[in-house]
């Protein structure tokens, strides 16, 4: 959540009512987490706990993260008619059950209802509570063909299940089945609530700055940290998306259920991009692509000689990847919607007009170079052939998803 610095953005889950589930299972301590970022995201939280979830993590560690009393038992009295499957599967706009042991996914597959959180699953308004399931167990159950038989069936159901992640189990054994971590499972929940208004669209982004080598060990670069490439890759992505990222040298993660390409220079990254582009609808050139390189790069490492002289360095100009790519036949007839960037020093609404017009693209997102590289706020000027909206200082998530906003707003027409 680093890039969470506007108040609107820290509040993306406000007013929404998650009933987060606990199974029995030791990634039960990632649940805490959750809890604590679910609510810091401005979400009511109601924890209810199994009795196995109670053995790895207590209640009073849930109330205190989730700021509400933790429901354990189906025979709970505190609601007034003691139908508590009843009342909190009504009151939810979503059930998150993290983690979700292998027992209580063979307990949904089967519609067992004998526990609590068994029961409100099984009670949920289907169409209004949707369950969210997120698997936690050893490697060898979660391949075990009754898992994958049971997860089937539960999907099948109406369950959404989220992936599970690969590495070090808490049993000493290493393969998949560890429990998405919280950050993760934050993403795939606000994903879960985001209007899928680019549902059916293949985005391509390029983002990060490249990297020209000047010999093995040297290069030139720019200061961009391609941090509103991958918040555009996410947002892309959340909004229903099939998303590819082919980055430059930066040192980001990847956004959950992105396919990321790394690449290292321009004529790198144009060949990349070239070779994907056919298969999208939305090309967005959010890289900072340098526009010269060394018209030869050094066999070796290029040695100072003394006279206190640097070397004579020729430059070439790189290929302009986004002017091909918005040149090109699909792009002209409408089936490929490009989106540029412009990083700019000075002058910023005249040289991204400049810009639009030269490369040929009907939207040009424009920035100051020096007021945005490496920060985790931007501000951007929009400019299209009727004029320019400005969209004001935020975090570049927040930012980022207003440009898929307007992305899915302008190809409106054409996917219809």
């Amino acid at each position: 959540m680093s890039e969470q610095t506007d108040s609107q953005q820290a509040r993306e889950l406000a007013g929404r009512r998650i009933v987060l589930g606990l199974t029995g299972g030791v990634a039960c301590y990632k649940a805490a987490a959750l809890c604590r970022a679910l609510t810091g995201v401005g979400a009511a939280v109601q924890v209810v706990m199994t009795e196995g979830a109670c053995r790895f993590i207590t209640p009073a560690t849930m109330q205190a993260l989730s700021g509400q009393p933790v429901f354990t038992s189906t025979w709970d009295e505190r609601p007034a008619d003691g139908m508590a499957h009843i009342r909190l599967s009504r009151q939810a706009d979503a059930i998150v059950v993290a983690p979700a042991s292998a027992d209580f996914i063979a307990r949904l597959a089967q519609g067992r209802g004998d526990d609590l959180l068994a029961l409100l699953c099984l009670a949920r308004p289907a169409a209004r509570a949707p369950l969210l399931l997120a698997p936690a167990m050893n490697r060898e159950m979660w391949a075990h063909p009754a898992t994958q038989r049971n997860l089937r069936q539960v999907q099948a159901d109406g369950a959404h299940v989220l992936g599970v992640a690969s590495g070090a189990q808490a049993c000493g054994e290493t393969g998949e089945g560890r429990m998405l971590e919280a950050d993760e499972l934050l993403q795939e929940v606000i994903a879960f609530f985001t209007p899928q208004a680019l549902l059916g669209q293949h985005v391509l982004i390029t983002a990060g700055p490249t990297l020209e080598a000047i010999d093995p060990v040297r290069g030139l670069t720019n200061h961009s940290s391609g941090k509103m490439g991958f918040a555009l890759a996410r947002a892309a992505r959340e909004a229903g998306a099939q998303v590819t990222l082919i980055a430059g040298p930066v040192a980001l993660p990847t956004p959950a259920h992105v396919r990321r390409i790394d690449v290292q220079s321009a004529r790198d990254m144009r060949q990349a991009t070239l070779a994907r582009v056919d298969a999208a609808t939305i090309f967005i050139a959010a890289a900072a692509v340098a526009d010269w390189r060394p018209a030869q790069c050094a066999t070796q490492k290029i040695k100072k000689d003394g006279n206190g002289q640097p070397p004579a360095i020729a430059l070439t100009e790189n290929p302009d990847i986004l002017a091909e790519v918005a040149q090109s036949p699909r792009a002209r007839a409408g089936q490929l919607f490009c989106v540029g960037f412009a990083a700019e020093s000075e002058n910023l609404l005249e040289n991204a007009r400049r810009k639009r017009e030269r490369k040929g693209v009907p939207l040009l997102a424009a920035n100051l170079g020096p007021a945005t590289f490496g920060r985790d706020d931007n501000a951007l000027l929009l400019i299209d052939e009727h004029g320019a909206t400005e969209l004001p200082r935020a975090s570049k998530r927040r930012l980022a998803q207003q440009l898929v906003a307007e992305i899915a707003q302008r190809i409106a027409p054409v996917a219809t």
